[in-house]
């Protein structure tokens, strides 16, 4: 198992708010302590060029990410939010290459998430639309003609889906909480682009079904990657959904992984999004645990 990891992405924010930095550093400090054969790399250290975040962003919002005024009530801004942003960007795209070329897992664990911010806009802690680019960038610069991304966090991933969808080539599939933040992904919008809003408090065995039904969408589009944006937020204690998962349920997605690198043989990179609780570290552990096998 490959970690993607720069410490500096725990500098910024509060711990006053739910995306903080000790969401990162105690998953740090656990995943290290228990695992002392995985390997850990920092990113390069180029952030995302303009001409990367360009794929996916409008101009305007670069200049926007520059200019201190807080975004939203969820997003604020950070001195140099933008550079933590393109980080976050610069290890997806790592993670993807990694993926590719040497067919093993590989997790991003950075911040700032990215599955909300739109082409235009930054909204629900996320600034750059990490896996939306890392997507693009793989199709365009790394020769996978047929990229998938599964977006497991309880909130529907709208920013990847407005990016990606009617893009040639390009798969998305969602499963969140609905009713809930951000309020869309309540419809499929064509083959391609894939929903499934689950109510809050649904039994865990239904998401699961869920889950698997989106998995195996994924997996029917025979792409050449898969991205995860990974979140944790569906665990059934976390604070801010009402969701029923538990950790064991984590590892089983992780299971899933490993069985679709070795029957389908299909790579896949996985980015931390959300989870708020502090049994994050465990959760991530159970999943990259399960993933990790026979790798």
């Amino acid at each position: 198992m490959l970690i993607l990891h720069d410490p500096r992405c725990a500098g910024y924010g509060s711990s006053m708010r739910p995306e903080q930095p000790a969401r990162v550093i105690r998953s740090t400090q656990h995943l290290r302590a228990a695992h002392a054969d995985w390997t850990w790399r920092t990113p390069g250290a180029a952030l995302a060029t303009d001409e990367i975040l360009l794929l996916a962003h409008a101009p305007a919002h670069l200049k926007r990410l520059t200019q201190p005024r807080d975004f939203d009530a969820d997003t604020p801004f950070f001195p140099g939010i933008g550079d933590h942003a393109r980080r976050s960007v610069a290890a997806a795209i790592e993670a993807a290459r990694h993926a590719l070329e040497k067919k093993t897992p590989v997790f991003s664990l950075m911040r700032p998430p990215g599955h909300h911010a739109t082409a235009t806009q930054a909204m629900g802690f996320c600034y750059l639309s990490t896996i939306a680019i890392a997507a693009l960038f793989a199709q365009r610069q790394l020769g996978a003609a047929r990229v998938a991304v599964w977006d497991f966090d309880a909130h529907h991933g709208n920013g990847t889906e407005s990016i990606l969808h009617g893009r040639g080539d390009l798969f998305f599939a969602s499963v969140h909480q609905h009713p809930g933040y951000p309020g869309t992904g309540v419809r499929d919008l064509g083959p391609h682009t894939r929903n499934w809003p689950v109510a809050p408090r649904t039994p865990r065995a239904e998401h699961m079904a869920a889950l698997r039904a989106s998995l195996d969408a994924v997996i029917a589009f025979r792409p050449n990657l898969i991205l995860v944006s990974a979140g944790f937020d569906a665990y059934a204690r976390d604070p801010i959904t009402s969701m029923t998962l538990e950790a064991e349920d984590f590892a089983t997605l992780g299971q899933w992984l490993a069985e679709t690198r070795a029957r389908q043989a299909i790579p896949a990179a996985a980015l931390l999004e959300g989870g708020y609780h502090d049994d994050l570290p465990l959760l991530i552990d159970a999943f990259l645990v399960a993933w990790n096998k026979a790798a």
